[in-house]
């Protein structure tokens, strides 16, 4: 076990979910406003994309970092530094004076962001022992979206009040305070081991010549851009394609869709982990994603709502399974999960920003149907690399990797 008595547990487990959702409205706050931002700097399609994408690319640029910082300095600390590095960017790009002040401001809040989820989700794994993570992982998965559901509607709601920069400006103010709570609050791992500068390159190799990994990794890539676009896009294509829409009827879709994300993520962990292979679950989950991206342009608002919400339980249940199966590798164990964590989420990201940014790029060229059968594509077209991880032991194995 790992020194934690049920009550220290407890705190620690609400500290990272509170966490984990102030973190998320940073994500999602950008995307409420985006028709906002193009009026305010007179931009387009494009532009935007690019706003968009900066953040994830410095999410994706400082993802391995991350991960060798937890390893040498501890999950707790990296993740309690990120969010304060997170939280000032995302204060500053509020008062940004153009567009491309803002994609750098943007990025640098992308890069706090990488040292806090697989450092925090690492410690999610430390305090509870193989066979019992599987629910809290997913109660983890479930903040996200809780945080970016509020973030999305909340910006949709204030931005055209207030102006688009006062979402934004909260969000980074949020993140500011969590980070004090959580260095108030957030329990130490006493049998959490540091490894030296020195040993870092070797303690991290299993990880990186891990195939499952890496087959999870890009698997995931196009499920985690697919979804990325329907949650951010989807405001800005209702905004362009039915401009009777007000920005918080546009974004009603997608946050019905992270809404549904929130019961999907802990049911998909509960059930996972109890599963002999959960490739499978992820396979059926991304087809139905893409067929559904697919039908995008030709529904009505009541057809949007329903489908995003089947479209929201398949984004839960996917990314519960899809950052749960890596810590059932036996390379990525100990303090080897941050690692591990981060280097899956590299990849995605560095995929998902490409399907992102090709998917405005498409819609700038040959409008938004086109646009919606590219990200329906792109969702599917990796899962076959999830050929590349075996099924993981099962909870109940002596071979499970056991936390801390």
């Amino acid at each position: 076990m790992n020194g934690l008595d049920p009550r220290a547990r407890a705190v620690a487990t609400g500290v990272l979910l509170a966490a984990r959702i102030v973190y998320a409205y940073n994500w999602y706050d950008i995307g409420g406003v985006l028709p906002l931002v193009g009026t305010r700097f007179g931009i387009g399609t494009v532009e935007l994309g690019i706003v968009l994408t900066s953040f994830l690319l410095g999410a994706a640029t400082f993802q391995l970092p991350a991960g060798y910082v937890a390893m040498r300095w501890g999950s707790r600390s990296t993740s309690i530094a990120a969010l304060g590095v997170m939280g000032s960017f995302a204060l500053l790009s509020a008062a940004s004076p153009s567009w491309i002040v803002l994609a750098l401001l943007r990025f640098g809040a992308g890069g706090g962001a990488a040292f806090f989820f697989a450092p925090a989700l690492g410690l999610v794994t430390t305090y509870y022992p193989s066979g019992r993570r599987g629910f809290v992982v997913g109660a983890f998965i479930a903040g996200f979206s809780v945080g970016s559901g509020v973030g999305l509607f909340a910006s949709a709601y204030l931005g055209p009040i207030l102006g688009w920069g006062f979402p934004v400006g909260l969000g980074g103010a949020l993140l500011l305070g969590v980070a004090a709570a959580s260095w108030l609050l957030l329990p130490s791992t006493p049998n959490e081991t540091r490894t030296p500068v020195r040993g870092l390159w070797k303690e991290s190799l299993p990880v990186l010549r891990s195939p499952g990994l890496w087959g999870i990794a890009v698997g995931g890539g196009g499920l985690w851009g697919g979804y990325y676009i329907a949650a951010q896009y989807f405001v800005t294509f209702a905004h362009a394609v039915h401009p009777g829409w007000s920005l918080v009827l546009a974004a009603a879709a997608p946050t019905v869709m992270i809404a549904v994300e929130v019961p999907g993520g802990p049911i998909g962990g509960w059930f996972g982990e109890r599963s002999l292979d959960m490739r499978r679950a992820l396979v059926g989950w991304g087809i139905v994603a893409g067929i559904l991206l697919a039908a995008v342009p030709f529904l009505s608002l009541a057809e949007a709502l329903a489908s995003f919400a089947i479209l929201g339980f398949s984004d839960g249940v996917t990314f519960t399974l899809l950052y749960l199966l890596p810590t059932y590798l036996p390379p990525v164990s100990g303090n080897r999960v941050a690692l591990g964590l981060a280097l899956e989420n590299f990849v995605q990201i560095l995929l998902g920003s490409a399907i992102a940014l090709g998917f405005a790029f498409v819609a700038a060229a040959a409008g938004y149907p086109i646009a919606w059968g590219f990200a329906a594509v792109a969702t599917v077209a990796f899962l076959p690399a999830l050929a590349l991880a075996r099924p993981p032991a099962r909870s109940s194995s002596p071979t499970a990797p056991q936390a801390g």
